[in-house]
């Protein structure tokens, strides 16, 4: 593959560190925050019923996992930074490390993820861009083959 047919990075312009995004992006595309939340309570409505996942998600902190999902993608796509300013950077394979995250848990994961991307449907292009992220995502987070 040459130089000039590989994507450019991903970039979010803001006005500050910490301000709002100065282009409009993939999360003021598809409507915001509601939209982020409607994904995270769909993706955690499939984990609570999975035998493999909810054991993960402990029930007192579900409010807690369900607001980190929905902050972190949103600050993914272009939306608020609130988890990073909260949460710090999202080194997501270390967060993950002391649960065992297996094909079979990575498989469940994904399940229960397309079925909230479907759940909201979201235009064509920017399902696209979703989901192959979360694929990507979820083949990285894989740390036990056991």
């Amino acid at each position: 593959m040459n130089d000039d047919a590989r994507p450019g990075p991903r970039l979010t312009l803001r006005a500050s560190e910490s301000g709002d995004a100065v282009t409009e992006t993939l999360w003021s595309q598809v409507g915001g925050t509601p939209t982020f939340e409607r994904i995270a309570e769909e993706f955690y409505r499939g984990v609570r019923e999975d035998p493999v996942l909810a054991p993960m998600y402990p029930e007192e902190d579900l409010e807690g996992a369900t607001w980190r999902l929905r902050a972190f993608l949103e600050q993914y796509w272009g939306g608020p930074t609130t988890y990073s300013e909260q949460r710090g950077h999202p080194r997501l394979r270390m967060r993950h490390q002391p649960f065992a995250v297996t094909p079979d848990a990575r498989d469940r994961w994904l399940k229960h993820m397309h079925a909230a991307l479907d759940a909201v449907a979201l235009p064509p292009m920017h399902d696209a861009a979703f989901r192959d992220y979360i694929e990507r995502a979820a083949l990285a987070m894989v740390n036990r083959f056991e």
